[in-house]
């Protein structure tokens, strides 16, 4: 019977199969889950036609509430946007309202913040290169690792500024308070030791055969449309793009300071990886020469303490670790800004996550979001 059937079946021309793609919503949990997110996958087999990134899950109102708190109270507000990243959105918020104001920090706190803020680059790439392996479900161990080093940075945050990843360190003219005693010390031990920690991890990572399977050619941004985005930090730089913030403006004192900016090739998964492991050997080149220059004398200017900048707008931006972190802000001259908007990388980061995703497999896009390195609180705001 069975051989009658096949023998007189009707030839399937392919051409004419009216066949639908599957549509596949991952999440609001995961993907894996690097927070409350969501994406609307459209499926021809295991390849992705189309893919819509949705979020909005975690919106809480930043901006406006913004608006309603004064320019200092803002400032622990911005700890809980990349909270991974607490010490550089501090800072990129008080250039902002130093720019409005026309403030200049002292030297010492100049330093400071440079410290504070390549630690925390340290930080942010640590975390994306363990979590991304992780997302690729082969590894786990470099998790454990990228957390054991973490928690090193965290325990000299917790010591120079009580908080561990909220942090609440700088102030509108400077840092809150000057280094305790002996930090210095702590913070070059933790980067001369660094390195081997990081040829240790290269080790195990770099060569692998699977990681390189998995990520070399995965998920390409070309430069062009990667520009033409908007995208910023180790996301462009990946594709070839050699746009550093603290290069391109030389905000602070980065220009007293020799380091090179890393770039990336192909655009691919991999090189987003390889820019985050060497970015953090050029913090650690820029970590030698703050603390070796480190002036004595006052963390903060003369601010007086109802803050209220004169009429006017001001847009301040550093480099964070995730890329452009920017905020601007209106002016009225009260004591509360009229406007506060944020600038945040992982949102302006996240809005190619279709091209880079179409035509892979389903199993490519968690990684492939892995490798753009979002943090929810951010995107949503």
């Amino acid at each position: 019977m069975d051989e009658h059937m096949s023998a007189n079946a009707p030839a399937h021309d392919p051409e004419l199969l009216d066949t639908d793609l599957l549509e596949l919503s991952i999440g609001p949990q995961h993907p894996s889950t690097h927070g409350v997110f969501r994406m609307v996958a459209k499926l021809d087999g295991e390849n992705i036609a189309a893919l819509e990134p949705v979020f909005g899950y975690l919106h809480r109102c930043h901006e406006k509430i913004g608006e309603s708190l004064t320019y200092l109270q803002n400032m622990p507000m911005t700890d809980r946007l990349d909270y991974i990243c607490g010490p550089a959105n501090n800072i990129a918020y008080a250039i902002a309202a130093e720019k409005l104001a026309g403030i200049q920090p002292p030297e010492r706190a100049e330093y400071i913040r440079v410290i504070m803020t390549e630690l925390t680059r340290l930080v942010n790439h640590l975390l994306l290169v363990g979590f991304l392996t992780n997302d690729l479900g082969a590894f786990f161990t470099p998790v454990l690792y990228a957390f054991r080093e973490r928690e090193k940075i965290l325990d000299i945050f917790e010591a120079i500024t009580g908080g561990r990843m909220c942090t609440n360190y700088a102030r509108i003219g400077g840092v809150a308070r000057d280094f305790p005693e002996g930090i210095t010390a702590e913070i070059r031990t933790l980067i001369d030791a660094f390195p081997r920690f990081l040829d240790e991890f290269e080790l195990l990572l770099s060569e692998n055969e699977i990681l390189q399977n998995r990520c070399v050619g995965t998920g390409v941004l070309a430069a062009a449309a990667a520009v033409n985005a908007g995208i910023s930090g180790p996301v462009l730089r990946a594709s070839g793009v050699n746009y550093d913030i603290r290069k391109a403006d030389g905000y602070s004192i980065y220009p007293r300071f020799d380091f090179r900016v890393p770039v990336g090739q192909t655009g691919d998964t991999y090189d987003r990886y390889l820019v985050r492991i060497c970015e953090m050997r050029e913090s650690l080149k820029i970590l030698r020469q703050a603390l070796a220059g480190l002036p004595d004398g006052p963390v903060q200017a003369k601010v007086p303490k109802l803050f209220k900048p004169p009429r006017g707008d001001a847009y301040g931006r550093i480099e964070g670790p995730k890329g452009e972190l920017g905020f601007y802000l209106v002016s009225d001259g009260s004591t509360k800004p009229f406007r506060y908007k944020v600038r945040p990388p992982s949102l302006i980061n996240l809005t190619l996550l279709e091209e880079m995703c179409v035509g892979h497999k389903i199993a490519d896009a968690v990684i492939i979001l892995g490798s753009i390195d979002i943090v929810l609180g951010e995107v949503d705001r």
